[in-house]
């Protein structure tokens, strides 16, 4: 079932807020990279392993940054989507999304069913993990 004007009114209020939230929290954490160069995370201790804790943490902001911006852009898509009236349809299947994934995953494009083809088809070989 297509979603009512007031499905449609609070999802858009969701992602608006979402979109909101990573905005602030991705200005907080590129400030915060920014201020953190190496010298400062490395604490002026020139070993290697003073200089491989600070790579990690060098890298740790960069994931977390890159992981905002893929959401920010996700949620700009589901956006544009309810714009041209396509959001809440699987682009896979086009069958209606139901509420429920779309109120706890606002940008998704997909159903359970087909999402759960989609993660198995691009899956990522296992990676090590920290």
């Amino acid at each position: 079932m297509p979603l009512t004007q007031q499905e449609r009114t609070e999802l858009e209020t969701i992602i608006r807020r979402e979109h909101k939230r990573l905005m602030s929290e991705l200005r907080e954490e590129v400030e915060q990279s920014r201020q953190e160069t190496f010298g400062a995370v490395e604490g002026g201790v020139g070993d290697s392993a003073d200089e491989s804790v600070a790579d990690l943490l060098s890298d740790l902001d960069a994931a977390e940054i890159s992981r905002d911006v893929t959401e920010i852009r996700e949620l700009e898509a589901a956006r544009a989507r309810l714009a041209a009236g396509t959001y809440g349809r699987c682009v896979d299947c086009q069958a209606d999304i139901p509420i429920a994934r779309l109120r706890a995953q606002p940008a998704a494009l997909r159903c359970v069913a087909h999402q759960e083809i989609y993660e198995k088809t691009h899956a990522r070989p296992s990676e090590p993990k920290l």
